[in-house]
């Protein structure tokens, strides 16, 4: 049979596309993912650990519930340990969502149209699990909602200079921005499986969430008026949120913590992570669900890309630190590096180098970042890493301060393990679940795309090149 190619402007490889099939085969592939009453034995096995998981941390959270936070290693002078290591490290995660979707949106960068959906789900899933460790964190936790100025009678108001009362504002407009963008993003795409759906639950169900969509004019030209809004509005929060986190450690006088460059640092390492958490869940979604057609080896490529620009800044801000740290003349900042260093802390500083610096380095060649192998490897390191940094960042900190006979070492005990993983067991079920109940990727969008290449006259037949890699050969099938 014949087939069409999508040209790029920049002349590379291209996906292909069956002629006269092309709106069909987007909606046919995306929607059977979730109107398919069949579902395969491996996503049922992988909720079925990643529910463990959750019940895991289900239980840590009772117990730590009943006994308090005593549980965890936690103790003077490493006050904060792996609640406040987590919380740093799942907010960051959602960055890399939150850019794809909107800044990328804004910037009209066509190669976001197939892995934005995603990635924005990613961003909900991965704020879900951060707001759960300051609130954790309390001592008293059943009282977190002193955190928020409500009116009462008592006059009773949060301490505004608290890091606890920014994290809250940070967190809920982050989380209430968030999943605003996401829905209004999936609103169409409710509509096409409402259309599609043969059951009459289905019918019902997708109906409601699709708020009356007809697709009609005035409803395309409402909808791009509040995506747009929601996109200038998420956009300066992928920069103030993890600033807002980075001022939990900067307003403090502990040595390794009052630096100005924390705010950019945080905001880069932030982007670095999600970037690698996204590939992390692109290369297994795209294998299992047969998505090349949709999330090709460019899409792969300029993720990897960006990856490594964040690395690189991170590896600045790594050099930055040090540099400060050593010329500022201060003794206390110039111990905190050497102790990093040196220290009985010393392994897991030159691990988070390994990871964080020396591994992303292969991104340089572009045969490293098309190949699906190792950008998940790269993906699973980096996040390892960014986790061991913030580890870095707060014990290393705390463990040797200022006076001697105030040292000592940070102890973690099964319950701090427990709550950690089966944070990473609830994101991961909260994923599956929507990968089964959620179309994956955007359908309009990609069908937009193909219309508006096909005005620029890039819809030629016997070209090899496609514009952002957005469809691919086998997206017939789909």
């Amino acid at each position: 049979m014949a087939s069409e190619h999508l040209k790029g402007s920049d002349g590379a490889s291209a996906p292909i596309l069956e002629p006269g099939q092309t709106f069909r085969s987007v909606s046919e592939k995306i929607s059977s993912l979730v109107l398919e009453r069949k579902t395969g034995l491996g996503w049922f096995a992988g909720l079925g650990i990643t529910f463990l998981g959750f019940m895991m941390m289900m239980f840590a959270i009772s117990y730590l519930l009943y006994w308090g936070v005593g549980v965890w290693g936690v103790d003077i002078p490493v006050a904060w340990g792996f609640a406040i290591v987590n919380f740093v490290w799942w907010i960051g995660i959602g960055h890399a969502g939150t850019l794809i979707s909107a800044i990328l949106y804004l910037m009209r960068q066509e190669w976001r149209t197939s892995i934005n959906r995603f990635a924005e789900a990613m961003t909900l899933f991965a704020v879900v699990n951060a707001g759960l460790f300051p609130i954790l964190h309390l001592g008293r936790q059943w009282l977190f909602y002193y955190l928020i100025p409500y009116p009462n009678t008592m006059t009773l108001w949060p301490q505004f200079r608290s890091p606890l009362v920014w994290d809250f504002f940070a967190v809920s407009t982050y989380l209430i921005v968030s999943l605003l963008f996401w829905y209004i993003g999936v609103v169409p795409d409710m509509a096409t499986l409402r259309d599609r759906a043969q059951s009459r639950l289905g019918q019902v169900t997708f109906g409601i969430l699709s708020l009356g969509w007809r697709n009609s004019a005035r409803h395309w030209k409402r909808f791009q008026s509040v995506y747009l809004l929601l996109a200038a509005l998420a956009t300066p929060l992928v920069v103030s949120v993890h600033t807002i986190v980075s001022w939990d450690f900067a307003v403090g006088i502990v040595p390794g913590w009052h630096s100005t460059i924390f705010p950019p640092y945080f905001v880069a390492g932030a982007l670095f992570q999600g970037f690698a958490m996204v590939l992390i869940l692109t290369v297994p979604l795209r294998r299992f669900y047969h998505l090349e057609a949709y999330v090709t080896e460019r899409h792969l490529d300029f993720m990897a890309q960006m990856t490594l620009v964040t690395g690189l800044i991170v590896t600045y801000g790594y050099v930055c630190e040090n540099f400060t740290g050593w010329y500022s003349g201060n003794i206390y900042e110039r111990y905190l590096v050497i102790n990093r260093a040196l220290g009985p802390y010393g392994w897991v500083y030159w691990l988070t180098l390994a990871c964080n610096v020396v591994a992303p380095q292969i991104l340089w060649f572009k045969w490293a970042r098309r190949n699906t192998l190792i950008l998940f490897l790269i993906g699973i390191i980096v996040s390892i890493g960014m986790w061991i940094e913030r580890f870095t960042i707060v014990v290393t900190s705390l463990h040797r301060d200022f006076v001697p006979a105030a040292w000592g070492m940070f102890y973690p005990t099964i319950w701090d393990y427990a709550t950690f993983f089966g944070t990473v067991g609830f994101f991961f079920m909260l994923f599956l679940l929507f990968v089964r109940l959620f179309p994956v990727v955007p359908m309009f969008e990609v069908r937009e795309l193909i219309t508006t290449l096909e005005k620029k006259g890039e819809y030629n037949k016997g070209s090899e090149a496609s514009p952002s890699g957005v469809v691919s050969e086998g997206a017939q099938s789909a």
